[in-house]
């Protein structure tokens, strides 16, 4: 079933550094991994989405006579810098950089954080740290400490696969800038301990990377075009919401509201990890404004309240990723 939702492109805007186009590229987030277990399972979980925060409160059941020690792990997204490519970061600057914070019982816990760089499937994490280059590809720190590696070393670099050499005329001759291309690995983990016939309440919390464009794209002059079909089948278009589109797409070349668009995906097969299936699953997604519209393929969702809309499900098997077509109002063009 679909529905409709939310998303403020001028806040996803504001988080973006300068823009080489009008597209800006989701990563894909989810919840916590862990091996696969018959003992442990996840008897609820409750996720909370908007554009602003994911909220993510789990309640796990150790069934067996022992207490299980192990350890569970949060798998930031992989970030893969690509010449001239826009990727949604809510901070660039920080290894952190979905702002990613965890409790267990109501304790806060400081995770520890794994980082890992590759190119061309080759780890060389420890080539950047030797060089002294952070491995936020996006990050103007990192930019600035390319600057000042030797001739040499870019060189050899590129030829990795790590660097991307951009040559241009910049107005006193040819200049050459040397930008990342790798990809940084991130994941946050701790140890716990499931204590026998007990419950765990473990909850996250982070901000979402919301992809977008500045136009509803799957359109063209009031009829789709060439992506539709993608989105059709990603995003679980009907034929009231494709009506919907064109409504709006229609009305903003008329000095009406100006819509765009927004994408958040989530990833929810890591749920099936644990044993058996999720007892108790309730998602709950807020679109902020009640101008603003969504589809997503999500069976049973219903409307809550003026901007709210919930799935609540038993004994479920998280099967599929969520993806979510936000549409967003924003004021009207200047004619």
């Amino acid at each position: 079933m679909k529905h409709l939702l939310l998303a403020s492109v001028a806040a996803l805007c504001l988080a973006a550094p300068a823009l080489a186009n009008d597209t800006m590229a989701e990563l894909r987030t989810g919840g916590l991994a862990y091996v696969i277990s018959t003992d442990v399972s996840m008897v609820e979980e409750n996720l909370f989405l908007s554009m602003d925060e994911v909220r993510v409160d789990y309640v796990f059941q150790n069934s067996g006579d022992k207490d299980i020690e192990s350890i569970i792990a949060f798998p930031m997204p992989d970030i893969t810098a690509r010449p001239e490519s826009n990727v949604a970061i809510p901070d660039y600057e920080t290894d952190n950089f979905l702002g990613f914070s965890v409790t267990q019982d109501g304790k806060a816990i400081t995770p520890q954080l794994q980082q890992r760089v590759s190119a061309l499937s080759v780890d060389y994490t420890d080539l950047l740290k030797a060089n002294k280059v952070p491995f936020r590809p996006y990050a103007d720190k990192t930019l600035e400490a390319l600057k000042a590696l030797p001739p040499e070393t870019l060189k050899d670099w590129e030829s990795k696969g790590l660097v991307y050499a951009d040559t241009f005329d910049a107005g006193q001759g040819m200049q050459t800038v040397y930008t990342p291309i790798w990809t940084l690995q991130s994941v946050y983990y701790w140890k716990t301990t499931f204590p026998a016939k007990k419950p765990v309440r473990v909850s996250h919390r982070y901000k979402p990377s919301v992809g977008g464009t500045v136009a509803i794209s799957f359109l063209s002059e009031g009829k789709t075009n060439e992506t539709y079909a993608s989105y059709k089948d990603r995003y679980c278009i009907d034929d009231a919401f494709l009506k919907t589109a064109m409504k709006l797409e229609k009305a903003s070349r008329s000095g009406g509201p100006y819509y765009t668009e927004s994408w958040l995906s989530y990833v929810l097969k890591t749920g099936a990890n644990w044993g058996g299936s999720i007892s108790k699953f309730k998602l709950t997604i807020d679109k902020g404004k009640p101008d603003n519209y969504l589809s997503l393929c999500a069976d049973g969702i219903k409307k809550t309240g003026p901007t709210t809309f919930v799935m609540e499900k038993t004994d479920f098997w998280p099967e599929k990723d969520l993806d979510v077509l936000f549409l967003v109002s924003n004021p009207p063009l200047q004619q």
